[in-house]
């Protein structure tokens, strides 16, 4: 069986044994894990087979699909999970674009990271993005954060039963300009997931059973989406990712 081992350094320059694991996406889980609370002159690197484990769009759906079960069985929570995908990010935030292995690993990171707390400073700050698209890993960030002050807001006032067929943040007078549409329809993690990448990027299945096809015209309704090759995916890539996680139905 392959696995893969995950190294640290210390600030002396020596090498040490941290874990191994049977999957590429777990050890580069691990890495961005501890390398986003380690401190000064620490690092961590994978050794062990290259990738990549995603090569299709459908692997990075499973991915997610797989993420989104684990998430529905310990009821995690949505906001916790993005703040932890925020810090997570960080090791990676100097990057233009990222292999789809790390964005897979970014997530799982996620899952396993202690989040921070939410800053209330976000419910007001100028998040809105400074061009029309978002470019790098800082308007990734203005997405991430807007959503985490929508969902802020929607504590004080809860989207209600209507929530399934959409509801718009409530963002209060006072509040910070932001860099997602107010359009809300998933609030649970395992729906956010699911639907972050089959908007954006397809790779369902009606199989999986996560995805019922709606009819297509007069003609079959399609049972699944293409599926085709992910190379590299930039800090854009990923934020229509999670704009599709808040509203794709």
């Amino acid at each position: 069986m392959q696995t893969w081992d995950v190294m640290g350094r210390d600030g002396d320059g020596n090498e040490f044994h941290v874990a191994a694991h049977d999957s590429r996406i777990a050890a580069l889980a691990q890495v961005l894990a501890l390398q986003s609370g380690a401190p000064d002159g620490q690092a961590y690197r994978v050794s062990g087979p290259p990738g990549p484990a995603v090569r299709t769009n459908r692997d990075l759906y499973l991915h997610f699909l797989h993420l989104g079960q684990e998430a529905r069985a310990a009821s995690w929570s949505l906001p916790a999970f993005l703040r932890a995908l925020w810090k997570v990010s960080a090791p990676l935030s100097d990057r233009e674009s990222l292999a789809p292995d790390e964005v897979a690993a970014m997530f799982s990171a996620a899952s396993t990271t202690p989040p921070p707390d939410y800053d209330p400073a976000w419910s007001t700050a100028d998040l809105s993005l400074p061009g029309a698209e978002p470019h790098g890993h800082a308007d990734w960030e203005r997405v991430i954060l807007s959503q985490l002050a929508d969902l802020a807001d929607f504590t004080a006032a809860p989207p209600g039963p209507h929530a399934r067929v959409g509801v718009d943040a409530p963002r209060p007078p006072g509040g910070g300009r932001r860099a997602t549409p107010a359009r809300w329809y998933n609030f649970d993690l395992a729906t956010y997931l699911e639907c972050a990448v089959a908007g954006s990027l397809g790779g369902w299945d009606a199989a999986d059973g996560a995805r019922v096809p709606l009819p297509a015209g007069s003609g079959a309704p399609p049972t699944r989406s293409y599926v085709r090759p992910l190379t590299s995916m930039s800090w854009a890539d990923l934020a229509r990712i999670a704009v599709c996680g808040q509203m794709y139905e």
